[in-house]
């Protein structure tokens, strides 16, 4: 009996990525796009792939917004991928045979991330690998962001990797890190951690210094740079946005 798999797009105003991302999906049984009330014409393009469209408000949380996607795929296995995010052909292939196997609930599978026409190996990005093939009903997705899928049983790792194609410009980066930091410093607050002077003066270098010299992200030339300027940037934006909700000021008040 052939083993099902479903693959899970969660897209909002996501237009230009959906459909490469959608066709290097063709391999497996179903799409399945959860449309977080997208205002271009993402649910269409889904459509044109043969994609099953829901649309659910993303409300701040990844996970739920997972979990529901989850909790619509009737059985057999589930690949997650961003809309930012291409499966190649030899990923497709692996995924295809990984499936097959009984002893596994997961698969991490590395991503490799290309910014600006090259390819990241070191930095955060150099040795990232996320869950994201895994059993129907096998576990659930945790963390309103920077969410990881918690899966009960043997899992094991993928040889090829995601290609991750983040950041067309500077200026999306920047839009990208705004909005993360602020459910970061929520999910923080909520948890009742709280920021400090130093921790927004020294978070940031200790950032910068881990991902550009400890591991080395010098070796991706100017892009390595940014890519570490940048999260070293949300660090910064983290703990201060944090501080601030500790003295009630949130990015609403006037």
């Amino acid at each position: 009996m052939k083993t099902m798999l479903t693959a899970v797009v969660l897209a909002g105003n996501e237009a230009k990525n959906l459909p490469e991302c959608l066709k290097s999906l063709s391999f497996c049984d179903g799409i399945l796009l959860v449309d977080d009330e997208s205002s271009d014409n993402s649910v269409s393009i889904a459509k044109k792939h043969g994609a099953q469209t829901v649309t659910r408000p993303l409300d701040g949380d990844f996970a739920a917004q997972r979990n529901f996607a989850l909790s619509n795929v009737a059985s057999g296995w589930v690949l997650f991928v961003d809309p930012d995010e291409i499966v190649t052909a030899d990923l497709a292939a692996e995924i295809l045979q990984a499936v097959k196997r009984i002893e596994f609930k997961g698969y991490f599978i590395r991503r490799l991330d290309t910014l600006w026409g090259q390819s990241l190996h070191h930095g955060d990005q150099g040795s990232i690998r996320f869950l994201r093939l895994g059993r129907k009903g096998a576990g659930e997705w945790q963390g309103k962001v920077h969410e990881r899928w918690v899966i009960s049983g043997q899992t094991s790792g993928l040889k090829n990797p995601l290609m991750h194609h983040p950041h067309p410009t500077v200026s999306d980066f920047v839009n990208s890190q705004n909005l993360y930091s602020t459910l970061r410093a929520r999910e923080l607050f909520e948890t009742g951690v709280r920021s400090n002077i130093f921790q927004i003066v020294f978070y940031p270098i200790a950032k910068f210094v881990s991902l550009y010299l400890f591991k080395k992200g010098f070796l991706d030339g100017i892009p390595g740079f940014i890519s570490a300027s940048m999260m070293s940037f949300y660090s910064f934006l983290v703990r201060g946005k944090l501080y601030l909700l500790g003295k009630g000021i949130t990015e609403n008040s006037s």
